[in-house]
């Protein structure tokens, strides 16, 4: 309704201005076509400030759209859901969440799944350089694995990892190759580490975990991956569970929560 009564004032003004006739005519202080001059400032700032409209009742749209789909997701798969964050997520010493100059958490949805207790949610966290500012954007899931971890994460091996693990001899290597090009780790206890990452979960996770993040500290696991349509929360949520489901079940004897 909003963008409507804002383009019919642009009309009104664009019909007023070009129909208005002088009582005398003729050249008047400096030569012809000054209404046509004089209008061209003014559409100019309302379709400027029709264009933020615009791009404001987008960005609001999308975002009650999400809000929405994760809401009826929560309800169909028997979950809680709230806009904001009412569990305190950002209290979790995970790594991800001290990036960036400010953070934020919202469409969170918990419960039992599947026998598991889960968290999901959208985290953003952005950089400020100056004048420009740059923003991250993850769905995320947080699931208990039932043993007192060390900091241990599991990413992706890229040029910047490679670089780091090659400088600082902190990435871990394993049995198999494949999941050695394919992840980096790094963890508090190494011990812990190969506990954790025996051949079963080495295996999953290179059949599974492609696009996660994996964290764990105290008695949780942090899966972070990419921004997700709500439809399609059903996978984070499976990968989250099968990831707790993989830690081996000596670790629970071997590290006690």
């Amino acid at each position: 309704m909003g963008l409507s009564l804002m383009t019919a004032l642009l009309l009104d003004l664009a019909s007023k201005r070009q129909t208005h006739t002088p009582g005398v005519s003729g050249p008047q202080g400096g030569g012809s076509g000054g209404g046509v001059s004089s209008l061209g400032p003014g559409l100019l700032f309302f379709g400027g400030v029709l264009l933020v409209a615009l791009i404001a009742y987008l960005a609001y749209a999308m975002r009650r759209r999400r809000r929405d789909g994760f809401r009826l997701m929560a309800t169909q798969l028997g979950l809680q859901y709230r806009t904001d964050d009412p569990l305190g997520v950002l209290a979790y010493p995970f790594t991800l969440f001290t990036k960036g100059d400010g953070r934020a958490v919202e469409n969170v949805v918990w419960g039992a799944w599947q026998e598991v207790e889960v968290i999901t949610f959208d985290f953003m966290y952005s950089e400020q350089n100056g004048k420009y500012r740059t923003d991250y954007q993850f769905d995320c899931a947080i699931v208990p694995i039932g043993a007192d971890s060390p900091r241990l994460v599991i990413e992706h091996e890229n040029l910047l990892t490679s670089l780091a693990g090659a400088l600082a001899l902190h990435d871990l290597q394993f049995e198999s190759e494949a999941f050695n090009d394919e992840y980096h780790v790094r963890c508090e206890v190494p011990k812990f580490a190969n506990d954790v990452l025996d051949a079963r979960m080495m295996q999953w996770l290179l059949d599974n975990g492609s696009g996660y993040s994996f964290e764990s500290v105290g008695d949780r696991v942090l899966v972070a991956g990419p921004r997700i349509d709500p439809a399609d929360l059903i996978g984070l949520l499976g990968v989250a569970r099968g990831f707790a489901q993989h830690v081996p079940k000596v670790v629970s004897s071997l590290y006690p929560g």
